[in-house]
């Protein structure tokens, strides 16, 4: 009898200590096995024509799609993941400690060491501290989660697939899509993009509660968007004192909400497009900077279709002798005390000038266009203020001809309802009364992007001739000043630094 309560004393220790050693492998998810990587390089010497400080994908394989995913401060550095196709959909990894100058990681995060394809997703941090990773797990059927086991980002847990249950622990039946996981109090949220995109909730990131429709039911009528409308790649996070959604439609481009949470649920209050031509800005993904500034890069897709193609343009020749997975010129999001989303050029990009020059004080009289002798290039930096316009439209024409004609317009006026940039007219931008009007213009060979007064922002394409390199400024239906204009030539993010 002793002899037999013995035995079974030992087996029951061993049976616990079993059990013990699989919670802990529950625990802690193993480490990814890496059986394959590679790093992007850009080629030497660098193509001519290729964008100089807009980052892009130089190969292996091509950046289709090239949406920015998993972006995160941590450490010093700002680490940026996105989509490239190299033998199935991989997360390429750029790093950088000023967001200017970046450097390729080694590929770590595809197919042969994931067992899936990567799709959308981002980066966030833990109630414990850690860096995790929520993305689609491209021909898994599964959105996923990782978990970085260094701070460089370069080795990673095995992935975990997240499966969404009901409140009686049946699996709940819910599209698995482009998601986004963030935290509130002591709980982490996610969503599953799509139409009509779905939430769920854990207290561990291990079991997921399905909660049902990411908005609330409460869904105001007078939002330009349906409430089943498509939110993929999708962002939340606090901006100011509310909670911003960027995403996109897939025929639109991106977008963003701003609203706050209500039982539960997401309510928004205002809605507006961040592309109005074709889908240029697409794909949006940001992360927070340590003195609290919220950065946003997009794919500028070179894509002329959607609901929104621009009539007469097709740059499919000129997405053959760029760089793929281009993206947009990073821009700082904040809100204003009146509850209106700004949005500036990085300021860490001011360390690119070089070769200021500079005008101040110019009248540009009513029907004429006026070439700059001295200013001229397809990689500057314009800042340029018009003081308090009263003519009926008025701007600059950038990469033109030496008489100032072909070149991409870049316009407002009195009583204009939009601001005009190339073939994009469509940007909602109203001057006030007596208000001045200041852009920051970008140029980076065939990118333009423009902000005007820190509360809209622009970004097109252009196949300008090699020669086309020339700026006028031009007015109609009235006298227009120049407060100040100045502009510098901009280094590459190529070079050393």
């Amino acid at each position: 009898m002793r002899t037999r309560f013995v035995c079974v004393a030992i087996m029951a220790a061993l049976a616990g200590a079993l059990m013990a050693c699989s919670t802990a492998t529950a625990e802690e998810p193993e480490k990814m096995k890496v059986i394959e990587t590679e790093t992007p390089k850009m080629p030497d010497p660098i193509p001519e024509g290729w964008v100089t400080f807009h980052l892009a994908h130089p190969g292996p394989g091509g950046a289709w799609p090239g949406d920015p995913n998993a972006a995160i401060y941590n450490k010093g550095r700002y680490h940026v993941h996105y989509i490239y196709n190299h033998n199935g959909f991989a997360f390429g990894h750029w790093s950088s400690d000023d967001m200017v100058y970046w450097k390729w990681h080694p590929t770590v995060l595809k197919k042969k060491n994931t067992g899936h394809g990567m799709f959308s997703g981002t980066a966030f941090r833990t109630l414990d501290d850690r860096i995790a990773i929520i993305y689609h797990g491209q021909g898994s059927g599964r959105n996923q989660l990782a978990f970085a086991l260094d701070d460089n980002l370069d080795s990673w847990t095995q992935p975990q697939a997240i499966i969404p249950r009901q409140a009686d622990g049946t699996e709940a039946k819910m599209r698995n899509w482009d998601p986004d996981c963030w935290v509130i109090g002591d709980t982490y949220y996610s969503l599953s993009g799509g139409g009509d995109p779905q939430m769920m909730t854990s207290k561990d990131m291990k079991t997921w509660t399905h909660v049902g429709p990411v908005f609330h039911k409460g869904y105001p009528d007078n939002i330009t968007s349906k409430r089943t409308q498509d939110v993929s790649c999708a962002n939340m996070f606090k901006l100011g004192d509310r909670w911003m959604l960027l995403c996109i439609d897939h025929a639109l481009g991106a977008r963003y909400f701003l609203g706050d949470f209500k039982d539960g649920h997401y309510l928004p209050t205002y809605h507006s497009l961040m592309n109005w031509v074709r889908r240029d800005v697409f794909a949006p993904e940001t992360l927070l900077t340590p003195d609290g500034r919220r950065v946003m890069w997009a794919w500028c897709l070179f894509n002329n279709s959607g609901s929104q193609a621009a009539e007469g343009h097709d740059f499919g020749e000129l997405g053959k002798r760029q760089p793929s997975g281009v993206q947009l010129l990073p821009r700082e999001l904040s809100l204003t005390e009146e509850g209106t989303v700004e949005q500036r050029p990085l300021r860490e990009l001011q360390k690119l000038r070089t070769d200021e020059k500079s005008m101040s004080n110019v009248t540009v009289k009513d029907g004429s266009n006026i070439v700059i002798g001295d200013i001229a290039g397809d990689t500057l930096e314009l800042e340029v203020t018009f003081t308090a316009p009263e003519a009926a439209e008025f701007g600059l024409n950038v990469l033109c001809d030496k008489d100032g004609n072909n070149g991409v317009k870049i316009a407002s006026g009195k009583d204009a309802e939009t601001l005009t940039v190339g073939y994009n007219d469509r940007a909602p931008f109203k001057l006030k009364k007596g208000e001045d009007l200041t852009l920051r213009i970008f140029i980076d060979k065939c990118i333009i992007d423009v902000f005007a007064n820190d509360r809209q922002a622009v970004m097109v394409w252009d196949d300008n001739k090699p020669e086309e390199l020339s700026i006028s400024l031009f007015s109609k239906g009235g006298d227009v000043t120049i407060k100040d204009l100045k502009a510098w030539k901009m280094k590459s993010i190529y070079e050393k630094k």
